[in-house]
């Protein structure tokens, strides 16, 4: 009776039916295995996805998840002291974590918990939520000064990109400071702008792993006074390429009554110590271009008989056009 009312049941019915059957057990199967996964094993499956922090060394202040695997009580999101101490409920004893991988921490709460007697077997996961222990800072003239935390691979060009770039009045050098041991800084080394910039040394590109700060001096800057077109100070990026040809380049060129000869005006040893340049045998390349240091004064004084030439000139066009008018006017 039963096979003959199968019989009669459409054959497209009955595949859609077994099909749907085979789906429903699939699934019952894939929601039993996932709620048997360990905390630990849940852990993972979420790290090689890409949900956590990246795996670094944890320190103090940073934010860390811990899941004990049945035992919501001891579950919980918890921060490192000051002291880089981790405290947990029901531990009597408090657990050095920095400085540890977080799977290191693991093993270390896992064991407390045994020795304490709480757990026998604890199954222990911990995930970073939050670094706060490992930050860069970028400051002096930079465009945007920021700190922000070492995440993965940082490298010194990293550090000032995100600080949008130096701005126009930093210096020749960058000063790169690293945390020590004790917890001091020291100033460990010097970083030419233009190897760095221009790729001609990889290893100035240094590793930044957290606890550095960035410090972008400010150039010094040239000051061009006198018969120029457009007086002002000009920032020192480098000083190879500091000369008093280029500064003039830079002001637009000298005034219609520049003077033959200029003098620069550096502070040193000798306050307001002088030095005289043929200027314009340098303009006609009859002289050397002359190098310049940060804070030099280069004064292009006026020459008065270039002006009174050119007051005689003027008087004699003006004398000329009244002569002119009258004339006509005359007529």
């Amino acid at each position: 009776m039963r096979l003959a009312a199968i019989n009669r049941i459409p054959v497209r019915e009955l595949s859609l039916a077994l099909l749907l059957s085979v789906f429903l057990s699939f699934l019952a199967f894939a929601v039993q295995s996932a709620d048997a996964q360990t905390p630990q094993q849940k852990n993972t499956d979420m790290n090689a996805s890409g949900g956590n922090l990246p795996m670094q060394k944890i320190g103090s202040d940073d934010l860390i998840s811990v899941q004990v695997y049945d035992s919501p009580e001891l579950t919980r999101t918890v921060r490192i002291g000051q002291d880089g101490f981790l405290r947990l409920p029901l531990l009597n004893t408090a657990i050095q974590a920095s400085g540890l991988l977080p799977s290191e921490l693991e093993q270390k709460i896992a064991d407390e918990l045994k020795k304490e007697g709480i757990l026998v077997r604890p199954i222990v996961s911990v995930s970073v939520a939050e670094y706060r222990s490992r930050p860069i800072s970028v400051v002096g003239a930079v465009h945007h000064p920021l700190t922000f935390q070492a995440f993965g691979n940082v490298t010194l060009i990293d550090a000032i990109t995100r600080a949008d770039g130096l701005n126009d009045a930093a210096g020749s050098e960058i000063l790169v400071t690293h945390p020590t041991e004790n917890g001091a800084s020291s100033l460990v080394q010097r970083v030419p702008v233009k190897a760095l910039l221009d790729g001609s040394d990889e290893t100035l590109n240094i590793k930044l792993n957290g606890g550095e700060e960035i410090r972008v001096p400010e150039g010094g800057r040239v000051f061009v006074v006198g018969d120029v077109k457009k007086p002002g100070a000009i920032p020192v990026h480098d000083l190879s390429e500091l000369t008093v040809l280029r500064v003039l380049s830079q002001v637009d060129g000298l005034g219609p009554y520049a003077a033959k000869e200029a003098f620069i005006l550096r502070h040193g040893d000798h306050p307001n110590n002088e030095i005289s340049i043929p200027l314009e045998k340098m303009m006609q390349r009859k002289a050397p271009d002359i190098p310049l240091m940060a804070n030099d004064v280069l004064f292009i004084p006026d020459s008065k008989s270039k002006r009174n030439t050119a007051k005689v000139l003027e008087a004699i066009t003006t004398f000329g056009i009244g002569a002119g008018s009258g004339l006509l006017i005359f007529h």
